[in-house]
């Protein structure tokens, strides 16, 4: 197989409503869709799910841009190779841009079911028919606007609910949600926020009394020490989440004890390829993961909901419907939830259809490289 045609589609799609996290706020998304073509005329597609300012991680989209323009589509164009992770051979020695790797993994892999006749989730090794699905919550204005958005996707069957916190929008927001939903799935995210101060380590401590499901990355990135310390001291698991961008974190994340549960994101970790080694990584050392998300369009979200089909994610994934997000999305049909549940596609590839003319309608820029067919 070889890809003869690589395109980038800048591409801005408006939020249907806006979302706060500890660092900032967003109203639209702008993501680089990667599309490739092989000699025979064959489509995959991909989607760089990056921020557009380096608060989640370092990488935004116009850093992805650059190293995707200058040195992954000019080893990828004309390569020949069998299997995705083959192809992904070819920018293995550009450090680190994970986000730039995680699109044209996704397009590699999306091409390569789809030259096999079979969906991406039976490619992956995906063993479910549907997925549960988690849905992330961002910080709101009040906590009765809180409650509202809650309560809403509550009501819709959402299996498990995510809370955005920070300093100053933490134990109280978690208390009036767990007072009105004792039952319900529920977890904090604080995106490394907090500072390793004794005062955090008794604020998160004051969270083990609501039952959370977890506390996800409380801490900086890198600070696997800390994290350590402070499993040590809670009952409530700690999920890793930014710390983990490559696969020997993992193994740091086990033998320092750092976190219980493990938060798989195709973007953060450079694509599926990286991902799926991560859930088997993780299925053998008897670490439950779930499958999160960067807010994706169609094409990211599709791919997470294959990768969630594998056997070792056990959590609820962010892999809520497309109308959580967008009034109108890029694939068609869009992702749906019923009663919290989604269903993987099994048509050949993403198992969608990929809107090309509405994606022009919403791009900021277009770039093609190599052939065009």
């Amino acid at each position: 197989m070889k890809v003869v045609g690589v395109s980038l589609y800048v591409t801005r799609l408006p939020l249907v409503h806006g979302f706060e996290t500890s660092s900032h706020r967003k109203t639209h998304l702008d993501h680089i869709l990667v599309r490739f073509t092989d000699e025979s005329g064959l489509e995959g597609w991909g989607e760089i799910a990056s921020p557009s300012s380096p608060f989640y991680s370092s990488e935004t989209v116009d850093t992805a841009q650059l190293i995707a323009t200058k040195y992954i589509i000019p080893a990828v164009i004309g390569h020949e190779w069998e299997t995705p992770d083959q192809l992904a051979t070819t920018w293995a020695r550009v450090r680190g841009h994970e986000f730039a790797k995680a699109g044209f993994d996704m397009a590699a892999w999306s091409l390569y079911s789809a030259s096999r006749g079979e969906s991406l989730a039976a490619t992956l090794g995906g063993v479910r028919e549907s997925v549960a699905a988690g849905v992330s919550l961002g910080i709101e204005t009040s906590i009765d606007a809180l409650l509202t958005e809650v309560t809403r996707h509550v009501d819709a069957g959402y299996r498990r609910v995510k809370l955005k916190i920070k300093q100053g929008w933490d134990v109280e927001p978690v208390r009036a949600v767990r007072a009105a939903f004792p039952d319900q799935d529920v977890h904090v995210d604080a995106n490394g926020i907090y500072d390793d101060t004794d005062e955090t380590t008794e604020l998160m401590r004051s969270l083990d009394q609501f039952g959370l499901s977890m506390i996800e990355q409380p801490y900086g990135p890198r600070n696997f020490a800390a994290h350590a310390q402070l499993q040590s001291r809670l009952q409530t698991p700690i999920c890793l989440d930014e710390a983990v961008v490559d696969l020997d974190d993992i193994g740091t994340m086990i033998a320092l004890e750092a976190g219980r549960i493990l938060n798989i994101k195709v973007s953060r970790m450079g694509g599926l390829t990286v991902a799926v080694a991560a859930h088997n990584i993780t299925r053998d050392a008897g670490i439950p993961v779930w499958c999160g998300g960067m807010h994706e369009f169609g094409i990211g979200r599709a791919a997470n909901v294959a990768l969630s089909s594998l056997p070792g994610f056990t959590y609820p994934s962010d892999v809520s419907a497309s109308d959580k997000y967008y009034e109108r999305d890029i694939i068609d049909p869009p992702v749906t939830a019923d009663r919290g549940m989604v269903r993987v596609p099994t048509d050949v590839g993403l198992g969608h259809t990929v809107l090309t003319d509405w994606i022009l309608q919403n791009t900021i820029s277009h770039e093609h490289f190599g052939e065009s067919r």
